[in-house]
Protein backbone atom coordinates (compact mmCIF):
# COMPACT_ATOMS: atom_id res chain seq x y z
CA UNK A 1 0.00 0.00 0.00
CA UNK A 2 3.16 2.45 0.56
CA UNK A 3 4.42 1.98 -2.66
CA UNK A 4 0.78 2.44 -4.28
CA UNK A 5 0.96 5.95 -2.15
CA UNK A 6 4.29 6.89 -2.99
CA UNK A 7 3.08 6.60 -6.93
CA UNK A 8 0.04 8.51 -6.19
CA UNK A 9 1.72 11.47 -4.66
CA UNK A 10 4.31 11.25 -7.35
CA UNK A 11 1.10 12.12 -9.58
CA UNK A 12 -0.50 14.60 -7.59
CA UNK A 13 2.95 16.65 -7.22
CA UNK A 14 5.20 15.38 -9.63
CA UNK A 15 8.41 13.72 -8.84
CA UNK A 16 10.55 16.30 -7.79
CA UNK A 17 8.45 17.21 -5.43
CA UNK A 18 7.99 14.10 -3.32
CA UNK A 19 11.18 12.22 -1.54
CA UNK A 20 11.22 9.17 -0.05
CA UNK A 21 12.40 7.69 3.50
CA UNK A 22 15.88 8.51 2.85
CA UNK A 23 16.17 11.19 0.55
CA UNK A 24 13.76 13.30 3.67
CA UNK A 25 16.28 12.49 6.72
CA UNK A 26 17.24 16.73 6.97
CA UNK A 27 13.37 16.55 8.11
CA UNK A 28 12.89 13.41 10.09
CA UNK A 29 15.10 14.96 13.27
CA UNK A 30 13.71 18.01 15.22
CA UNK A 31 16.09 20.47 15.82
CA UNK A 32 16.95 18.95 19.25
CA UNK A 33 17.99 15.76 18.00
CA UNK A 34 15.41 14.40 20.71
CA UNK A 35 13.06 12.74 17.97
CA UNK A 36 13.65 10.75 14.79
CA UNK A 37 10.89 9.92 12.78
CA UNK A 38 10.38 7.60 9.28
CA UNK A 39 7.88 7.88 6.72
CA UNK A 40 6.44 6.37 3.86
CA UNK A 41 7.15 9.99 2.09
CA UNK A 42 7.94 13.26 2.49
CA UNK A 43 5.83 16.20 -0.46
CA UNK A 44 6.28 19.39 -1.23
CA UNK A 45 3.07 20.58 -2.49
CA UNK A 46 2.78 24.18 -4.21
CA UNK A 47 -0.26 25.45 -3.19
CA UNK A 48 -3.37 24.73 -0.96
CA UNK A 49 -5.35 22.74 -3.48
CA UNK A 50 -2.40 20.50 -3.93
CA UNK A 51 -1.95 20.15 0.63
CA UNK A 52 -5.79 19.15 0.19
CA UNK A 53 -4.86 16.55 -2.92
CA UNK A 54 -2.66 14.80 -0.54
CA UNK A 55 -4.67 15.25 2.48
CA UNK A 56 -7.55 12.63 0.60
CA UNK A 57 -5.23 10.33 -0.81
CA UNK A 58 -3.43 9.76 2.69
CA UNK A 59 -6.95 9.27 3.86
CA UNK A 60 -7.95 7.15 1.65
CA UNK A 61 -5.30 4.68 2.47
CA UNK A 62 -5.49 5.34 6.00
CA UNK A 63 -2.05 7.13 6.08
CA UNK A 64 -1.74 10.24 8.71
CA UNK A 65 -0.24 13.04 8.25
CA UNK A 66 2.50 14.90 9.76
CA UNK A 67 2.53 19.32 8.81
CA UNK A 68 6.19 20.63 9.24
CA UNK A 69 7.25 24.31 8.57
CA UNK A 70 10.80 25.80 9.61
CA UNK A 71 11.35 22.54 11.63
CA UNK A 72 12.57 24.71 14.31
CA UNK A 73 10.05 23.83 17.48
CA UNK A 74 11.56 22.01 20.78
CA UNK A 75 8.65 19.77 21.57
CA UNK A 76 9.11 17.41 18.39
CA UNK A 77 5.74 18.44 17.62
CA UNK A 78 6.48 18.34 13.51
CA UNK A 79 8.65 15.03 13.87
CA UNK A 80 6.59 11.98 12.79
CA UNK A 81 7.23 8.48 15.18
CA UNK A 82 9.06 5.91 14.01
CA UNK A 83 6.66 3.85 12.72
CA UNK A 84 7.02 4.58 8.81
CA UNK A 85 3.37 4.76 8.51
CA UNK A 86 3.37 8.74 7.81
CA UNK A 87 3.46 11.21 5.33
CA UNK A 88 5.28 14.60 6.11
CA UNK A 89 3.75 17.29 4.85
CA UNK A 90 6.13 20.26 4.06
CA UNK A 91 5.23 23.63 3.52
CA UNK A 92 8.10 25.00 2.38
CA UNK A 93 6.46 26.25 -1.38
CA UNK A 94 3.37 27.95 0.50
CA UNK A 95 5.58 30.73 0.69
CA UNK A 96 3.69 33.68 -1.37
CA UNK A 97 2.12 37.13 -0.10
CA UNK A 98 -1.16 37.18 -1.41
CA UNK A 99 -2.21 40.43 -0.45
CA UNK A 100 -1.20 43.60 1.18
CA UNK A 101 -4.15 45.93 2.48
CA UNK A 102 -3.02 49.39 3.95
CA UNK A 103 -6.30 51.01 4.50
CA UNK A 104 -7.02 47.41 6.56
CA UNK A 105 -3.91 47.05 8.05
CA UNK A 106 -3.62 43.68 6.88
CA UNK A 107 -1.62 41.28 5.37
CA UNK A 108 -2.37 37.45 3.71
CA UNK A 109 0.30 35.50 3.60
CA UNK A 110 0.64 31.77 2.73
CA UNK A 111 1.91 29.89 6.40
CA UNK A 112 5.60 28.78 4.73
CA UNK A 113 6.11 32.08 4.75
CA UNK A 114 9.63 32.60 7.43
CA UNK A 115 8.20 35.17 10.05
CA UNK A 116 11.33 37.82 9.14
CA UNK A 117 9.75 37.70 5.88
CA UNK A 118 6.37 38.35 6.70
CA UNK A 119 8.02 41.57 9.00
CA UNK A 120 10.00 42.77 5.74
CA UNK A 121 7.17 42.63 3.92
CA UNK A 122 4.94 44.61 6.74
CA UNK A 123 7.69 47.46 7.25
CA UNK A 124 8.04 47.66 3.61
CA UNK A 125 4.86 49.01 3.89
CA UNK A 126 5.39 51.36 6.54
CA UNK A 127 3.53 49.03 8.91
CA UNK A 128 4.73 46.49 11.76
CA UNK A 129 3.58 43.22 12.27
CA UNK A 130 5.12 43.19 15.57
CA UNK A 131 5.15 39.33 16.30
CA UNK A 132 9.21 38.90 16.94
CA UNK A 133 11.44 35.63 18.67
CA UNK A 134 14.37 34.24 18.20
CA UNK A 135 13.99 32.01 15.69
CA UNK A 136 12.49 34.28 13.12
CA UNK A 137 14.72 34.02 10.48
CA UNK A 138 13.55 30.47 9.95
CA UNK A 139 10.44 29.67 11.64
CA UNK A 140 7.38 29.89 9.30
CA UNK A 141 4.22 31.72 10.10
CA UNK A 142 2.43 28.21 9.65
CA UNK A 143 4.73 27.05 12.86
CA UNK A 144 3.88 30.06 14.95
CA UNK A 145 -0.05 29.69 14.48
CA UNK A 146 0.50 26.04 14.82
CA UNK A 147 2.01 26.30 18.26
CA UNK A 148 0.33 30.43 18.96
CA UNK A 149 3.82 31.84 19.59
CA UNK A 150 4.17 34.67 21.80
CA UNK A 151 7.79 36.30 21.22
CA UNK A 152 9.28 39.08 22.52
CA UNK A 153 6.18 41.84 22.46
CA UNK A 154 3.55 39.81 23.88
CA UNK A 155 3.56 42.30 26.13
CA UNK A 156 1.97 44.67 24.33
CA UNK A 157 0.58 43.15 20.73
CA UNK A 158 -0.20 39.46 22.42
CA UNK A 159 0.20 36.28 21.04
CA UNK A 160 -0.06 35.32 17.38
CA UNK A 161 -4.06 34.39 17.55
CA UNK A 162 -4.33 37.73 18.88
CA UNK A 163 -2.40 39.04 15.69
CA UNK A 164 -4.31 36.80 13.10
CA UNK A 165 -7.99 38.11 11.49
CA UNK A 166 -8.65 35.15 9.40
CA UNK A 167 -7.23 31.88 8.22
CA UNK A 168 -6.84 29.35 5.40
CA UNK A 169 -7.58 25.65 6.67
CA UNK A 170 -6.88 21.86 5.08
CA UNK A 171 -9.25 19.92 7.34
CA UNK A 172 -8.78 16.40 8.41
CA UNK A 173 -11.25 14.96 5.53
CA UNK A 174 -9.27 16.86 2.38
CA UNK A 175 -11.90 20.47 2.23
CA UNK A 176 -10.94 23.57 1.90
CA UNK A 177 -12.14 26.29 4.22
CA UNK A 178 -11.85 29.37 3.23
CA UNK A 179 -11.81 32.00 6.37
CA UNK A 180 -9.59 34.82 5.28
CA UNK A 181 -11.41 37.95 6.06
CA UNK A 182 -10.00 40.93 7.44
CA UNK A 183 -12.81 41.94 9.90
CA UNK A 184 -11.74 43.02 13.44
CA UNK A 185 -15.88 42.20 14.33
CA UNK A 186 -17.67 38.84 12.79
CA UNK A 187 -19.59 37.46 15.30
CA UNK A 188 -21.53 34.68 13.12
CA UNK A 189 -21.05 31.52 15.07
CA UNK A 190 -18.20 29.44 16.23
CA UNK A 191 -14.84 31.30 15.86
CA UNK A 192 -13.16 28.67 13.66
CA UNK A 193 -10.15 30.52 13.70
CA UNK A 194 -9.29 29.87 17.60
CA UNK A 195 -9.62 26.30 17.59
CA UNK A 196 -7.16 25.46 14.78
CA UNK A 197 -4.38 28.19 16.61
CA UNK A 198 -2.47 26.74 19.05
CA UNK A 199 -3.40 23.12 17.61
CA UNK A 200 -0.87 22.27 16.25
CA UNK A 201 -1.52 20.34 12.97
CA UNK A 202 -3.95 18.22 14.92
CA UNK A 203 -7.01 19.64 13.80
CA UNK A 204 -6.12 20.85 10.57
CA UNK A 205 -3.85 22.52 8.55
CA UNK A 206 -3.02 25.95 8.18
CA UNK A 207 -2.08 26.83 4.75
CA UNK A 208 -2.62 31.01 4.77
CA UNK A 209 -3.72 33.78 7.46
CA UNK A 210 -4.72 37.28 7.34
CA UNK A 211 -2.68 39.15 10.14
CA UNK A 212 -3.22 42.72 11.76
CA UNK A 213 -0.79 45.15 11.06
CA UNK A 214 0.35 48.14 13.20
CA UNK A 215 2.00 51.37 12.28
CA UNK A 216 5.71 51.50 12.39
CA UNK A 217 6.58 53.10 15.46
CA UNK A 218 8.68 56.57 15.15
CA UNK A 219 11.08 56.07 18.11
CA UNK A 220 12.07 53.49 20.58
CA UNK A 221 13.77 53.79 23.94
CA UNK A 222 15.55 50.88 25.69
CA UNK A 223 17.17 50.63 28.97
CA UNK A 224 18.41 48.07 31.02
CA UNK A 225 17.23 48.46 34.77
CA UNK A 226 18.66 46.70 38.31
CA UNK A 227 16.49 45.76 41.06
CA UNK A 228 16.90 45.22 44.56
CA UNK A 229 14.34 42.15 44.47
CA UNK A 230 12.28 40.80 42.57
CA UNK A 231 9.74 41.91 44.17
CA UNK A 232 10.51 45.38 43.61
CA UNK A 233 10.78 44.25 39.64
CA UNK A 234 7.13 43.37 40.00
CA UNK A 235 5.87 46.11 41.16
CA UNK A 236 8.14 47.65 39.19
CA UNK A 237 6.44 46.83 35.79
CA UNK A 238 2.94 47.39 37.87
CA UNK A 239 4.57 51.46 37.61
CA UNK A 240 5.19 51.17 34.05
CA UNK A 241 2.09 49.74 32.87
CA UNK A 242 0.42 52.74 34.17
CA UNK A 243 2.73 55.39 33.00
CA UNK A 244 3.61 54.25 29.64
CA UNK A 245 -0.05 52.71 29.02
CA UNK A 246 0.17 50.65 25.40
CA UNK A 247 3.99 52.34 24.96
CA UNK A 248 5.25 49.67 26.77
CA UNK A 249 6.36 46.94 24.99
CA UNK A 250 8.93 44.51 26.28
CA UNK A 251 9.40 43.76 29.65
CA UNK A 252 12.74 40.87 29.97
CA UNK A 253 13.72 39.68 33.70
CA UNK A 254 16.85 38.52 33.65
CA UNK A 255 18.40 37.15 37.02
CA UNK A 256 22.03 38.05 38.20
CA UNK A 257 23.22 34.30 37.43
CA UNK A 258 22.16 35.23 33.64
CA UNK A 259 23.91 38.31 33.39
CA UNK A 260 27.45 36.45 34.72
CA UNK A 261 26.85 33.99 32.79
CA UNK A 262 26.44 35.82 29.64
CA UNK A 263 29.62 37.45 30.82
CA UNK A 264 31.38 34.31 30.73
CA UNK A 265 30.42 32.93 27.54
CA UNK A 266 30.19 36.01 25.56
CA UNK A 267 33.35 38.44 26.77
CA UNK A 268 33.20 39.82 23.86
CA UNK A 269 29.87 41.38 24.32
CA UNK A 270 28.08 43.97 26.15
CA UNK A 271 29.37 44.19 29.41
CA UNK A 272 26.21 46.45 31.55
CA UNK A 273 26.26 47.12 35.79
CA UNK A 274 29.98 44.98 35.68
CA UNK A 275 29.92 45.02 39.59
CA UNK A 276 26.61 45.14 40.07
CA UNK A 277 25.22 43.37 43.44
CA UNK A 278 21.54 43.94 42.27
CA UNK A 279 20.08 40.30 41.99
CA UNK A 280 17.37 41.23 39.57
CA UNK A 281 17.85 42.88 35.94
CA UNK A 282 15.51 43.26 33.36
CA UNK A 283 15.20 44.69 29.48
CA UNK A 284 12.36 47.58 29.17
CA UNK A 285 11.81 49.07 25.94
CA UNK A 286 9.37 51.55 24.96
CA UNK A 287 7.58 51.89 21.82
CA UNK A 288 6.77 55.73 20.73
CA UNK A 289 4.15 56.72 17.54
CA UNK A 290 5.41 60.43 18.55
CA UNK A 291 8.41 60.96 18.19
CA UNK A 292 12.27 60.77 20.18
CA UNK A 293 11.61 63.52 21.87
CA UNK A 294 8.19 62.60 23.27
CA UNK A 295 9.42 58.81 24.71
CA UNK A 296 12.59 60.15 25.78
CA UNK A 297 10.44 62.53 28.32
CA UNK A 298 8.05 59.63 29.03
CA UNK A 299 11.03 57.40 30.06
CA UNK A 300 12.73 59.67 31.95
CA UNK A 301 9.02 60.29 33.67
CA UNK A 302 8.49 57.09 34.30
CA UNK A 303 11.89 56.09 35.46
CA UNK A 304 12.43 59.24 37.57
CA UNK A 305 9.01 58.11 39.42
CA UNK A 306 10.68 55.09 40.20
CA UNK A 307 13.29 55.89 41.60
CA UNK A 308 11.39 58.50 44.00
CA UNK A 309 9.01 55.87 44.83
CA UNK A 310 12.22 53.20 45.33
CA UNK A 311 10.69 50.70 42.71
CA UNK A 312 14.13 51.05 41.21
CA UNK A 313 17.74 50.27 41.61
CA UNK A 314 19.48 51.54 38.78
CA UNK A 315 19.34 52.20 35.27
CA UNK A 316 20.81 52.03 32.09
CA UNK A 317 19.37 54.11 28.95
CA UNK A 318 20.43 53.27 25.83
CA UNK A 319 22.09 56.62 24.18
CA UNK A 320 21.75 55.00 20.17
CA UNK A 321 20.34 52.27 18.11
CA UNK A 322 24.00 50.42 18.38
CA UNK A 323 23.35 50.21 22.34
CA UNK A 324 19.78 49.37 22.30
CA UNK A 325 20.80 46.87 19.72
CA UNK A 326 23.60 45.57 22.17
CA UNK A 327 21.56 45.59 25.01
CA UNK A 328 18.69 43.14 23.71
CA UNK A 329 21.84 41.29 22.43
CA UNK A 330 21.90 40.21 26.08
CA UNK A 331 18.81 38.41 25.75
CA UNK A 332 19.08 37.27 22.21
CA UNK A 333 22.69 35.45 23.68
CA UNK A 334 20.89 33.40 26.60
CA UNK A 335 20.42 30.15 24.89
CA UNK A 336 23.46 30.34 23.20
CA UNK A 337 25.45 31.17 26.35
CA UNK A 338 23.67 27.96 28.07
CA UNK A 339 24.24 25.50 25.84
CA UNK A 340 27.93 26.48 25.95
CA UNK A 341 27.56 26.32 29.40
CA UNK A 342 26.39 22.51 29.96
CA UNK A 343 23.69 20.42 29.73
CA UNK A 344 20.86 22.63 30.19
CA UNK A 345 17.27 21.72 31.39
CA UNK A 346 15.09 24.33 30.33
CA UNK A 347 11.26 24.95 31.50
CA UNK A 348 8.66 27.20 29.41
CA UNK A 349 6.01 28.12 32.20
CA UNK A 350 3.98 30.32 32.97
CA UNK A 351 2.62 31.89 36.12
CA UNK A 352 0.17 35.40 36.66
CA UNK A 353 2.47 37.95 37.23
CA UNK A 354 0.86 38.11 41.20
CA UNK A 355 2.11 34.80 41.68
CA UNK A 356 6.07 35.32 40.06
CA UNK A 357 7.76 36.22 43.11
CA UNK A 358 6.02 33.08 45.20
CA UNK A 359 6.68 30.92 42.51
CA UNK A 360 10.73 31.58 42.06
CA UNK A 361 10.85 31.36 45.41
CA UNK A 362 9.01 28.16 45.82
CA UNK A 363 10.71 26.52 43.16
CA UNK A 364 14.35 27.56 43.79
CA UNK A 365 13.91 26.30 47.39
CA UNK A 366 12.83 23.03 45.73
CA UNK A 367 15.85 23.04 43.33
CA UNK A 368 18.48 23.78 45.44
CA UNK A 369 16.96 20.71 48.15
CA UNK A 370 16.62 18.30 45.26
CA UNK A 371 19.78 18.81 42.72
CA UNK A 372 22.89 16.26 43.50
CA UNK A 373 25.80 18.84 43.68
CA UNK A 374 27.57 17.41 40.48
CA UNK A 375 27.30 20.58 38.51
CA UNK A 376 23.88 21.71 38.29
CA UNK A 377 23.29 25.36 39.14
CA UNK A 378 19.74 26.18 39.53
CA UNK A 379 17.91 28.92 38.96
CA UNK A 380 19.15 30.64 35.86
CA UNK A 381 15.49 32.67 35.12
CA UNK A 382 14.76 35.04 32.50
CA UNK A 383 11.43 36.17 31.89
CA UNK A 384 8.88 38.57 30.06
CA UNK A 385 5.62 39.90 32.32
CA UNK A 386 3.90 36.54 31.02
CA UNK A 387 6.56 33.22 30.34
CA UNK A 388 9.09 32.15 32.41
CA UNK A 389 12.03 30.33 31.74
CA UNK A 390 14.49 28.12 34.04
CA UNK A 391 17.43 26.88 32.94
CA UNK A 392 19.44 24.42 35.39
CA UNK A 393 23.18 24.14 33.90
CA UNK A 394 24.81 20.36 34.70
CA UNK A 395 27.97 20.67 33.43
CA UNK A 396 30.64 17.79 32.95
CA UNK A 397 27.46 14.68 33.13
CA UNK A 398 27.04 12.23 30.97
CA UNK A 399 23.65 12.53 28.60
CA UNK A 400 22.18 9.51 30.86
CA UNK A 401 23.01 11.36 33.96
CA UNK A 402 21.29 14.28 32.60
CA UNK A 403 18.52 12.35 31.30
CA UNK A 404 17.65 10.68 34.76
CA UNK A 405 17.96 14.44 36.68
CA UNK A 406 15.86 15.73 33.92
CA UNK A 407 12.40 13.71 34.66
CA UNK A 408 12.50 14.09 38.38
CA UNK A 409 13.79 18.27 38.52
CA UNK A 410 10.95 18.70 35.40
CA UNK A 411 8.58 17.09 37.43
CA UNK A 412 9.35 20.17 40.73
CA UNK A 413 9.32 23.29 38.10
CA UNK A 414 6.30 21.66 36.63
CA UNK A 415 4.04 20.81 39.98
CA UNK A 416 4.82 24.20 41.37
CA UNK A 417 3.97 25.99 38.03
CA UNK A 418 0.29 24.25 38.42
CA UNK A 419 0.66 25.14 42.35
CA UNK A 420 0.63 28.91 41.22
CA UNK A 421 -2.29 28.98 38.87
CA UNK A 422 0.19 28.53 36.14
CA UNK A 423 0.92 26.65 32.85
CA UNK A 424 3.50 23.46 31.61
CA UNK A 425 3.62 25.48 28.18
CA UNK A 426 3.35 29.06 27.75
CA UNK A 427 5.39 29.24 24.50
CA UNK A 428 6.17 26.33 23.04
CA UNK A 429 3.16 24.00 22.91
CA UNK A 430 3.03 20.74 23.87
CA UNK A 431 4.38 18.46 21.25
CA UNK A 432 5.05 14.49 21.47
CA UNK A 433 7.28 15.72 24.31
CA UNK A 434 4.83 16.73 26.90
CA UNK A 435 1.64 15.44 25.93
CA UNK A 436 1.61 12.99 28.77
CA UNK A 437 2.30 16.04 30.96
CA UNK A 438 -1.40 16.71 29.88
CA UNK A 439 -3.54 13.90 31.95
CA UNK A 440 -1.76 15.19 35.42
CA UNK A 441 -2.19 19.03 35.26
CA UNK A 442 -5.50 19.27 33.21
CA UNK A 443 -8.98 18.32 34.57
CA UNK A 444 -10.69 15.13 32.81
CA UNK A 445 -13.77 17.52 31.80
CA UNK A 446 -10.85 19.67 29.91
CA UNK A 447 -9.10 16.46 28.56
CA UNK A 448 -12.63 15.07 27.38
CA UNK A 449 -13.53 18.31 25.79
CA UNK A 450 -9.88 18.31 23.70
CA UNK A 451 -10.75 14.36 23.10
CA UNK A 452 -14.43 14.66 21.56
CA UNK A 453 -13.16 18.04 19.53
CA UNK A 454 -10.51 16.07 18.12
CA UNK A 455 -13.02 12.79 17.53
CA UNK A 456 -15.18 15.60 15.72
CA UNK A 457 -12.94 16.66 13.25
CA UNK A 458 -10.60 14.47 13.04
CA UNK A 459 -12.43 11.10 13.69
CA UNK A 460 -10.04 8.95 11.79
CA UNK A 461 -6.91 10.13 14.36
CA UNK A 462 -4.66 10.93 11.34
CA UNK A 463 -3.73 14.41 11.44
CA UNK A 464 -0.55 14.54 13.77
CA UNK A 465 -1.44 11.90 15.81
CA UNK A 466 0.16 11.50 19.30
CA UNK A 467 0.22 14.91 19.46
CA UNK A 468 -1.20 17.51 22.09
CA UNK A 469 -3.79 15.20 23.57
CA UNK A 470 -3.76 11.32 23.41
CA UNK A 471 -6.80 9.63 21.75
CA UNK A 472 -7.57 6.34 23.35
CA UNK A 473 -7.07 3.57 20.89
CA UNK A 474 -10.80 2.23 19.54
Amino acid sequence: MSQGLFEILQQLLGASHVQSNEDAAPYLTDKQGRYVGQVIAAVHPANTEEVAAVVRACVANDTPVVVQGGNTGLMGGATPDGSGRAVLLLLDRLNRVRNLDTDNDTLTVEAGCILQTVQDVARDAGRLFPLSLGAEGSCTLGGNLGTNAGGTAVLRYGNTRELTLGLEVVTAQGEIWNGLRGLRKDNTGYDLRDLFIGSEGTLGIITAATLKLFPLPKAQATALLAFDSLAQAVKFLSHARAGFGASLTAFELLSADCLALLREQFPQGPQPFLGAVEPWFALLELSDNHSESHAREAFESVLGEAFEQSLLANALIAESLAQSEGLWLLRENMSEAQKRAGRNMKHDISVPISQVVAFVAHTDALLQKNSPASGISPSAIWATAICITTSLIHSGSTVEAHMANYAALSLLVHDSAHAHGGSISAEHGIGQRKVGLLERYKSQVELDLMRRIKHALDPKNLLNPGKVVEVPKP
